[in-house]
């Protein structure tokens, strides 16, 4: 299978106000919205997308209609200190805050109105320890 395209759909009873959230913290912009449906795009990259849905809508099998659960939605950025500090002032709830771990991140986690997490992420270098774990093709440069 060749894909052309990845994108997480958020299931939600509130579509609107999960794509307000992404809009006004997160830089995206909606391009198709209904009441049912909103497909979001990063305003900073075009193959940074993500949708919003009604999780009672009919194309989605009734065994399978739930709201958003347990998702964790990773976000790789150039300056998360930036991105934390403009998700302090906006109010966001900071789950983790930022900090440097030894597997080769810098990162902070908040959420969404839904509850889904969002961990903010900037690739370090990893201690030695965690090194040897990484393809030597997947190491961040220093």
């Amino acid at each position: 299978m060749k894909s052309t395209s990845y994108y997480p759909v958020i299931m939600t009873s509130d579509v609107a106000a999960t794509a307000a959230f992404y809009i006004e913290n997160f830089r995206f912009q909606a391009l198709f919205t209904s009441d049912w449906y909103v497909h979001l795009q990063s305003s900073e990259s075009e193959t940074v997308n993500l949708a919003v849905l009604d999780y009672r809508h009919e194309t989605i099998p009734e065994e399978g209609r739930a709201p958003v659960r347990g998702l964790l939605l990773n976000f790789e950025v150039e300056d998360p200190d930036a991105v934390y500090a403009d998700c302090q002032t906006a109010g966001l709830p900071i789950l983790k805050a930022i900090c440097d771990e030894d597997f080769g991140q810098r990162h902070f986690i908040t959420a969404d109105p839904n509850g889904v997490l969002i961990d903010v992420i900037k690739p370090i270098p990893p201690s030695a320890e965690f090194a040897a774990a990484y393809d030597a093709s997947a190491l961040p440069a220093e």
